[in-house]
């Protein structure tokens, strides 16, 4: 076992002391009833302060982040922050402030909340947002509580169906199941995308609107959004749109213009914050002007006096989805990008993501299966290689192969076996920061595996070789979780 491989409990020895707290001198009174106090200490591991500053400085250095390499998994995954939107979430004037205090003393805060709606929905296309959801199938929920609300309100009591694409994030169809709604499945054609035909058969009045995203999880732009929006409207149902794949559109097109009602962004993919382990997160959710009145509270407005206020009730609202507005330094680091940009530069991220998406399908069509052609968005999938390296005696190199083998090369995977229309599934997508020489050097590695793949698919079969974890059981991983240390409490 390696120095930096032990858990911080290894490295315990009765007796060492890294800081140690002053014993209470004004008083004798336990902090706590006896009835919910420990009968024992709590079993920390005794350990220096050298100890523990190493331990955890190995441990970052052991995290492969979008600081330390290429994600080729960027758009609606993980994508570079840039420092300047730390630097303002950092300030003083933003970050000690309380979500109970009194909003003529957070005047700078409400007004920056009323500018990113706006900001959004100049982007978009749509009429208003709610910050509240934290996250993007939290918006999902938030989008859909909308929409039943809606359908609530007019009497339309039916209306129980939400049609989710087989290519669909799998968070469509589980946000619509929580939301309590049906979700009926339409499937794609071979050109990856949504059979209207069959889209048409599905529409009746008990289906209270379709979820999703454009261009899809393929990359492919949906060229007959026009006529299912139509399709979809005249059926009495909305469209929702799933924004994480929004990068390639903004400034580009708007989905409001494409005929949906209600969206969520991701700013904490989109807008470039930081997300991961579970958070911070944020994504908000836009509406078209007949949706407004159903908008989650609270909600910043501004008055006749030329302050801004917190709307609380209004007696049509969806619900209430989260405590106060949602994450607030999410949805200032976002605001700092869209300033920093511009209308000319927000333009130029989704034109310069989906050329640096062609770029590397072209360079590596063949040598990866590429099962649907043509000009992608922001990202494509590959299905597999053309030459996994099978005989007799030795198995062909999977996807899964191919993304362990990359991790020695200093690269994380890209996103595979999803979406599940393609047995070996291969999702790539590089962010607009991605330099020509950072791709230029992700291809060649490419196709270094694939050719060792063909002559020597055992190098795949083995790989990782040079990770401080190389293949857990990750099915075991998933269901049988580890979360602490055995012999603590």
């Amino acid at each position: 076992m390696k120095y930096y491989d032990k858990l911080i409990f290894e490295f315990s020895k009765e007796g060492n002391i890294g800081y140690s707290l002053p014993r209470n001198r004004y008083s004798e009174t336990p902090l706590l009833p006896s009835s919910v106090a420990r009968e024992a200490p709590l079993p920390l591991p005794e350990v220096s302060e050298v100890d523990v500053v190493r331990h955890y400085t190995n441990l970052s250095q052991m995290n492969f982040g979008v600081d330390t390499g290429f994600y080729p998994l960027g758009s609606c995954t993980m994508k570079y922050n840039p420092k300047i939107n730390e630097e303002i979430a950092a300030m003083p004037a933003w970050n000690s402030i309380h979500p109970l205090q009194d909003e003529d003393t957070v005047q700078g805060v409400l007004e920056v909340y009323y500018n990113m709606e706006k900001s959004l929905a100049a982007i978009t296309g749509l009429s208003k947002f709610t910050f509240n959801p934290c996250a993007g199938a939290h918006g999902e929920l938030t989008g859909l509580m909308i929409m039943k609300r809606y359908h609530e309100l007019r009497g339309d009591s039916a209306r129980k169906k939400i049609i989710v694409p087989d290519s669909a994030h799998g968070t469509n169809p589980a946000s619509a199941a929580v939301c309590g709604f049906e979700v009926v499945e339409v499937k794609s054609l071979e050109n990856g995308r949504i059979d209207v035909a069959a889209l048409e058969t599905l529409l009746d009045e008990t289906v209270a609107g379709i979820m999703m995203t454009n261009p899809n999880t393929l990359g492919l732009f949906e060229t007959e959004i026009k006529e299912i929006a139509t399709l979809v409207h005249k059926a009495g149902g909305l469209l929702y749109y799933d924004g994480a794949n929004m990068n390639p559109l903004m400034g580009v097109v708007r989905p409001g213009d494409m005929g949906f009602d209600i969206m969520h962004l991701n700013l904490h993919k989109t807008f470039s914050t930081p997300h991961g382990g579970g958070g911070p997160g944020s994504g908000p959710v836009g509406v078209a002007k007949h949706l407004e009145a159903c908008l989650p509270l609270p909600h910043v407005v501004k008055g006749e006096d030329g302050k801004f206020h917190i709307e609380k009730e209004n007696g049509t609202t969806a619900g209430k989805v989260s405590g106060f507005m949602g994450n607030f330094g999410v949805i200032l680091r976002a605001y700092t990008y869209i300033l920093m940009l511009g209308k000319q530069h927000l333009r130029s991220v989704g034109q310069l993501s989906v050329l640096g998406a062609n770029y590397i399908k072209e360079s590596l069509k063949d040598v990866y299966k590429l099962p649907i052609g043509g000009v992608c968005k922001h990202e494509f999938v590959f299905d597999g290689l053309v030459n996994d390296g099978a005989h007799d005696d030795v198995p062909g190199a999977t996807t899964l192969d191919v993304a362990k083998r990359l991790l020695d090369f200093g690269f994380h995977a890209p996103t595979i076996y999803f979406p599940l229309l393609f047995h070996q599934a291969i999702m790539i997508e590089p962010t607009e920061t991605e330099s020509k020489e950072t791709l230029d050097s992700f291809i060649e590695v490419m196709r270094e595996i694939a050719k060792e793949a063909a002559e020597d698919p055992n190098i795949l079969h083995e790989a990782p070789h040079n990770t401080p974890v190389r293949r857990p059981d990750e099915t075991a991983a998933a269901r049988n979780p580890i979360l602490k240390y055995q012999d603590a409490i």
